[in-house]
């Protein structure tokens, strides 16, 4: 529950629910966070790709 915003957690079963696939930017470092401790490693992130020119 390091990110709330992001994840829920099913009340059955236990695991982890993504509310948000794309967070908005005020919530990646607490969903960089979760993905961090996240005991099983079930949890990862992926920067988006920059549109760099």
């Amino acid at each position: 529950m390091t990110a709330p915003e992001v994840f829920d957690q099913d009340p059955d079963d236990g695991r982890v629910l993504l509310l948000h696939a794309d967070p908005p930017t005020a919530h990646r470092a607490a969903a960089q966070m979760a993905a961090g401790v996240c005991p099983s490693g079930a949890i990862t992130l992926n920067e988006p790709e920059s549109s760099g020119s």
